[in-house]
């Protein structure tokens, strides 16, 4: 099945600036979002640490970090890249469940009265099993759609690289979505997988056959969100070599997103675009393109490789939810 109608096509990834619900209540209530995507949540949460899970912005130019009086959403534009060594969030999933229900019985300041909520979720496959049924029962009590995200690409998860590198991995979670679509029947919520940033071929051709291999004989995968952020990263505080935030490890190495994360995530959509579209079963599934997009100009780029719907991380924490009307130009 399709994602349901997100129109505009302009929405926010799950990312730190939809964890709370002041931050989605912000979001739901902006005209110029199409859609509300949470943070990536589990079932029984996730341990925050402030003196390990943090995050900044930084100038991809000359490496600067932003000044310390400068808070989110009125960030200078210089500083158009971000690092993070987050984790998901401490906030359960059906806390967040609580908060859309809450949110669809009040009217919203967009006037948008169905408007879709995107339900990040992450665990073992198990645990993904059991976030779907919650999230389908929700659905239950509410008018607006609800989709299900699976977030198999996060870098800073010690121990646990991301399962969407591994074609055994996504067949464990391919099948037992198929075994959920079943008992499902058509009025199931979309789901969509949250790839990592791809960097050869044969990355791409994982994703491509293990989706194949699900379908049985349609694929349980409505929707993919292309791309996490770059894993590996590393911005220093200064030349002495020490980073400019903290991590589990000490190292500060992390995420990178934002502005030097978009020409990748260019790619990775216009190239897995044309992968599904080589195949019958897979050209119904359809992309949620993220990856430093923070005006009409990325916008515009993102939606000609292919993204039906286009997501904002970065330039949201940068300039709150200001940007998405900057981004379609109706500012």
């Amino acid at each position: 099945m399709p994602l349901p109608s997100i129109d505009p096509p302009l929405i926010n990834s799950s990312n730190p600036w939809a964890t709370t619900l002041e931050d989605l209540e912000q979001l739901f209530d902006c005209p110029h979002t199409g859609a509300v995507t949470t943070r990536t949540s589990l079932l029984y949460g996730f341990k925050h640490d402030p003196t390990i899970h943090q995050y900044t912005f930084f100038s991809p130019h000359d490496h600067s970090n932003k000044p310390t009086d400068a808070n989110d959403g009125h960030v200078p534009a210089v500083y158009n890249a971000s690092l993070n060594t987050l984790g998901y969030s401490p906030i359960l999933l059906h806390k967040y469940l609580d908060m859309v229900v809450k949110m669809s019985n009040l009217p919203s300041l967009s006037g948008d009265v169905d408007k879709p909520f995107i339900i990040s979720v992450t665990g073992t496959a198990g645990a993904v099993r059991k976030c779907y049924q919650q999230i389908q029962r929700a659905q239950g009590l509410i008018i607006n759609p609800l989709c299900m995200e699976i977030n198999l690409s996060c870098p800073n998860i010690p121990d646990k690289p991301p399962p969407a590198y591994s074609g055994s991995s996504l067949a464990e979670y391919l099948t037992v979505l198929a075994e959920e679509m079943k008992t499902a029947g058509e009025s199931r919520v979309a789901v969509g997988i949250k790839t990592p940033p791809y960097t050869y071929h044969d990355q791409f051709q994982t994703l491509i056959d293990a989706l194949l291999a699900s379908c049985n004989p349609t694929c349980p995968v409505d929707f993919i969100t292309a791309v996490n952020t770059l894993g590996s990263s590393l911005v220093l505080a200064d030349i002495d070599g020490s980073p400019a935030i903290s991590s589990a490890t000490g190292a500060g190495i992390g995420g990178m997103a934002g502005s030097p994360l978009h020409p990748l995530a260019l790619g990775n959509v216009r190239t897995i675009r044309s992968m599904l579209d080589q195949h019958e079963q897979l050209k119904c599934i359809d992309i949620i393109g993220t990856g430093g997009v923070s005006d009409k100009a990325g916008f515009d780029r993102m939606r000609s490789v292919g993204a039906k719907v286009v997501g904002v991380g970065t330039a949201l924490g940068r300039e709150g939810v200001d940007v998405f009307e900057k981004i379609l130009g109706a500012a």
